[in-house]
């Protein structure tokens, strides 16, 4: 924008303000053209936002910040002047879409003026996707239910009012302990797993045993080996299903380690993705091959998930991780590597996100070296699935567990075989 005033002659300095004023009308009003109700279209926009830039340009020139509110306020009675003169039926669109999107261009065109360009652009294109999604947001809001309107609420207490309060301090033994980022890491899990529970409830039932297997990996691998286990003992027509379901979630698990540690703790990748890439691509060989031999069909049962933000369940992981979190770092200052990976061990069994996130802090704290990271990481991923598997077993019987064994047997396998091979080339 300044290289192309610099070309201008000085009294038309202010003309690259305009246009993209007019712009951003002309995009709003494109989309209110194609609305019949609406009193206001393409002309109407774009005129509005060129007022909002001219009532800035004249309010900045004279000093009378005032002429902004009052061309706001003419604009906001023109249009319930407008609707007010010729109302809509009772079962029609009562026009409050269209007067507050009108009083927004207004808004973005004085935004322009103010030389905050981007930003007046990107609200622009925000609005006008929020206008034309119309008919698919009020169906996504009407096949929501009052539990996911909870969990949607839930989480944004952990993100937006509990996350600002704490203190972004180290606190304990080794500055371990960062109440900050503690609950930063329960507001990622959460979110990762809102995200998955979102999709499943949207799309995960209708699109067979390979997206159910994602998206529940993605909310709980855990959870999803139990349920489907229980599937498979009931009924021995879906062992096939839950066999390809259950693997396929421990998979995304490796994706969610990668997503994290890139997230955090990117100097770590170099070493922990090919160890990541070998897991999936040894264990998607073996899920392929799965589907192959086993042939999944058949209808879906619904998968029955937790709500993943809910507080109690926020406040146990984020007690797990402060307790790793201490453990690993007292433990293996006390015990060397061995403490480590004994904490490793245990607390992979169960949850392997909160030995990886204490381990990534430590690694941020310059506590504990890239190979050990990686290392602590792959043995709580080897001992998560060794507890999944005795899950499938002593849940979904061995008929089915002696197949989803070996189906984490291969991702095992994989990331043991690229963990030894880098191994090899760095000593």
């Amino acid at each position: 924008m300044n290289e192309l005033i610099a070309w201008l002659p000085p009294e038309l300095d202010s003309l690259p303000r305009y246009v993209v004023a007019l712009a951003i009308g002309l995009l709003m009003g494109l989309e209110r053209e194609r609305n019949p109700a609406a009193k206001a279209g393409l002309r109407t926009f774009a005129l509005t936002a060129l007022l909002g830039a001219l009532a800035a340009h004249l309010a900045t020139e004279l000093g009378e910040l005032w002429l902004i509110a009052v061309g706001l306020l003419l604009v906001g009675s023109m249009m319930i002047a407008a609707y007010l003169r010729s109302p809509q039926p009772p079962d029609g669109d009562p026009g409050t879409t269209t007067v507050a999107a009108l009083m927004l261009c207004y808004g973005l065109g004085v935004l322009v003026w103010h030389d905050e360009i981007q930003l007046a652009v990107m609200l622009g294109i925000a609005a006008t996707m929020l206008l034309y999604f119309k008919p698919e947001l009020r169906g996504f809001s009407q096949r929501m239910s009052r539990h996911d309107l909870l969990s949607i609420l839930q989480f944004a207490v952990l993100a937006l009012i509990i996350l600002p309060l704490l203190p972004n301090r180290n606190y304990g033994p080794y500055g371990a302990l960062n109440p900050y980022q503690i609950w930063w890491m329960v507001v990622l899990i959460a979110g990762v797993g809102l995200a998955g529970y979102a999709a499943l409830r949207l799309i995960g039932q209708q699109r067979g045993a390979v997206m159910l297997g994602l998206l529940g990996g993605l909310v709980s691998s855990t959870a999803t080996t139990l349920s489907f286990s229980r599937h498979a003992r009931a009924s021995s027509e879906m062992m096939p299903v839950a066999v390809i379901v259950i693997v396929l979630a421990n998979l995304v698990v490796l994706v969610r380690l990668g997503v994290l540690a890139t997230v955090l703790a990117p100097g770590v990748m170099a070493q922990l993705l090919p160890v990541l890439i070998g897991g999936l691509v040894a264990g998607g060989l073996g899920a392929a091959y799965g589907v192959h031999r086993l042939q999944p069909q058949g209808e879906l049962p619904t998968l029955a998930m937790a709500n993943p933000t809910e507080l109690r369940t926020a406040l146990g992981f984020g007690l797990m991780y402060a307790v790793v979190l201490l453990a690993a770092a007292w433990l293996s200052d006390w015990l060397g590597t061995r403490g480590l990976y004994a904490v490793a061990l245990v607390s992979g069994l169960t949850d392997v996100d909160a030995i990886t996130l204490s381990s990534l802090r430590l690694y941020n704290l310059d506590t504990l070296p890239v190979t050990l990271v990686v290392n602590v990481i792959t043995l709580a991923v080897l001992a998560n699935l060794v507890f999944k598997s005795l899950l499938a077993l002593f849940i979904g019987g061995w008929h089915m567990a002696r197949h989803a064994m070996a189906g984490m047997a291969t991702v095992g396998l994989g990331l043991v075989v690229t963990w030894a091979i880098i191994r090899g080339f760095s000593a």
